[in-house]
């Protein structure tokens, strides 16, 4: 096998380094975005009651998808140090990155014992995508994943990573076998911890696996064992006790509106994902069953699925056709037959690699004050969220606060408060339509007193926040402080 040469894997390496320091320096700021407060209520919520901590985001007894078991990891944590949820989720991050970096590693080194591949790999998996910036949970691109790496998709990531890497060995065994019992049912076991720790990775990790699989062509022995392994993940969801993992099936209708914009600028946001492609087709001309191109089409075929069927959640599963190309074209680098051909990938990936990291330069904004920023990088850098700690000396544990629907139901539970309307869609949440009407009524320009009265009293309100608007100075509201952006913390008098 060919070795590459010493000073570009150098290169390749020293920019990898580069990039992982300036994540870890991010997990030390830990930009607040998207579904932190989401996570953190859940950590709040397992550190006060381990075994029913009810639903994480308000005062109800229900189960949540989001008690993993990673957050119930991250939930002893908490209740066992005594350290703030914030402080456990940046653990979480800097535990998830080095699995997802670990988990590449030993993946790309499945494909190839080039010395260069695994960094390479590791760069287009973070800047291999477009023009368009896109932030999504179980999306990895340099500034989604800044945004994300606590989250549990990250740390369900790097684990599909290991599972690939730790189910091609197995799969490649002699023909007996090769790896034994124990193997393949650990594997089954980790296939099922992924699907519960972020059910969306759980879908791209399946794909990889069964590529993997298909590509080995493996004996009967062999799927004698992993239809063993199968079961007994199989197993494992169905005991999970803090939610029903296969009631998830029904709540696809819920989903599909959050889920639309998947599909939008598909160009924009993924077109450098096209020098893969062409790697993946490199690839299929030597081999027919490579199991880069094998995930690849499975990843495209319920895309497009979900595409042209309106089951826009089945976006999610886009990873299964971005990571097998981003892998493809960093391993042909050193793969390809001619050394003219080699550095033809390497100059071409190489400015790919620029172009998109360009295009994510922003995210050194989460590590550098703006005003120190060059105007050029300034420019890309999008400013996190403001949070609610400023409402945490008046607003207690438990406590329930009345918020509008959108960015205050997103964080205030982080704090360990509850809203009367969950933040984000919730699939066990009965009630969930008649708290959203509760919430829209009373904010509602004409709503009365009386009738706003009744809302808090029937959902025991104590705090209300608003900007000064509907229920600014209101009757049975008295004022308590004022936060960011006209905000308004009002309590509600008994």
């Amino acid at each position: 096998m060919r070795t590459a040469p010493r000073p570009a894997a150098l290169a390749a390496q020293a920019a990898a380094a580069v990039v992982v320091l300036l994540l870890v320096l991010v997990i030390v700021r830990l930009p607040w975005a998207g579904d932190l407060g989401m996570h953190a209520a859940t950590i709040q919520r397992l550190r006060h009651d381990l075994v029913d901590p009810g639903n994480p985001l308000v005062d109800a007894d229900t189960p949540s998808p989001y008690y993993s078991p990673w957050m119930l990891v991250l939930g002893c944590v908490a209740r066992v140090s005594g350290l703030s949820v914030f402080v456990v989720l940046r653990l979480g991050a800097l535990a998830g990155l080095v699995l997802l970096l670990s988990g590449v590693w030993r993946y790309v080194r499945t494909l190839s014992g080039h010395r260069a591949a695994p960094a390479l790999a590791g760069l287009s998996l973070l800047f291999l995508w477009g023009t368009v910036l896109f932030n999504w949970s179980g999306f990895y691109g340099l500034n989604s994943l800044a945004l994300t790496v606590s989250y549990p998709s990250v740390f369900a990531l790097g684990l599909a990573f290991h599972l690939w890497a730790w189910l091609g060995r197995a799969v490649r065994g002699d023909g007996d076998g090769g790896a034994g019992w124990g193997v393949w049912l650990g594997l089954g076991v980790l296939w099922a911890v992924i699907l519960l720790c972020h059910q969306f990775s759980g879908v791209v990790a399946t794909l990889g696996a069964v590529a993997t699989v298909a590509a080995a062509r493996p004996g009967r022995v062999v799927w004698l064992r992993l239809g063993g392994g199968l079961a007994l993940g199989l197993v494992v969801l169905l005991l999970w006790p803090y939610y029903d993992f296969f009631a998830l099936y029904g709540a696809g209708g819920g989903l599909e509106s959050v889920h639309r914009p998947l599909y939008e600028d598909l160009v924009g946001r993924y077109w450098l994902v096209l020098l893969g492609v062409v790697a993946l087709g490199v690839r299929w001309w030597r081999d027919r069953w490579d199991p880069l191109v094998l995930f690849f089409v499975l990843g495209v075929v319920v895309v497009a699925a979900g595409g042209l069927s309106g089951h826009w959640s089945w976006g999610r599963a886009l990873p299964a056709a971005l990571i097998p190309a981003q892998v493809a074209v960093a391993v042909e680098v050193g793969e390809a037959g001619r050394r003219r051909a080699r550095a033809g990938w390497a100059c071409v990936l190489g400015v790919a690699l620029v172009v998109g990291a360009w295009t994510q330069v922003g995210t050194v904004g989460y590590v550098v004050k703006r005003g120190d920023l060059p105007e050029a990088v300034a420019e890309k850098y999008r400013r996190p969220w403001e949070g609610y700690y400023w409402m945490t000396p008046w607003v207690k544990y438990g406590d329930v606060v009345m918020a509008r629907e959108g960015r205050s139901a997103r964080q205030i539970p982080a704090y360990g408060a509850y809203t009367v309307a969950p933040g984000y869609p919730d699939f066990f949440l009965s009630d969930e339509a008649r708290r959203g009407a509760a919430v829209r009524r009373y904010f509602a320009k004409g709503a009365s007193g009386r009738e706003r009265g009744e809302i808090l009293r029937e959902y025991g309100v104590r705090w209300v926040v608003d900007t000064g608007g509907a229920a600014g100075g209101g009757a049975g509201l008295r004022e308590v402080a004022r936060g960011p952006g006209g905000q308004v913390l009002y309590a509600v008098v008994r």
